[in-house]
């Protein structure tokens, strides 16, 4: 597993450098530096929504949401258990937060080192 996070990381290094080369107008660091904190913001926003949705800050809107539907309609299907249905901090996948969670914090460390060459 660690392995594997190492290996995004440097994937994520090596398309943020290629797609840089191919779609920007001119080659210049701050360029490459503002390619870098695109990429490092993505995966910080995908992060802390999963940070969010694992504490269980989204069970009680998902379930009252549900509640919502069920009155609404008057459903009479027993099979339909609204009640039962696993809440998204059960779903939750640790192995894809782990992985999402250690390149933000890599690829922000990158953006800090990048920035640190730049304004000295």
């Amino acid at each position: 597993m660690h392995n594997k996070k190492w290996s995004v990381f440097l994937i994520n290094i090596f398309m943020t450098f290629v797609l840089f080369l191919i779609f920007s107008s001119e080659y210049s660091f701050v360029l490459y530096i503002n390619s870098v904190y695109y990429l490092t913001f993505f995966y910080l926003v995908i992060f802390l929504f999963m940070y969010i949705a694992k504490g269980g800050f989204l069970d009680g809107v998902t379930f009252s949401f549900r509640r919502f539907h069920h009155v609404i309609l008057k459903s009479n299907d027993y099979l339909d258990e609204w009640k039962e249905k696993p809440l998204p901090s059960q779903k939750f996948n640790k192995g894809i937060y782990s992985i999402l969670k250690f390149q933000a914090f890599m690829l922000l460390i990158y953006l800090l080192i990048l920035l640190l060459t730049y304004y000295v």
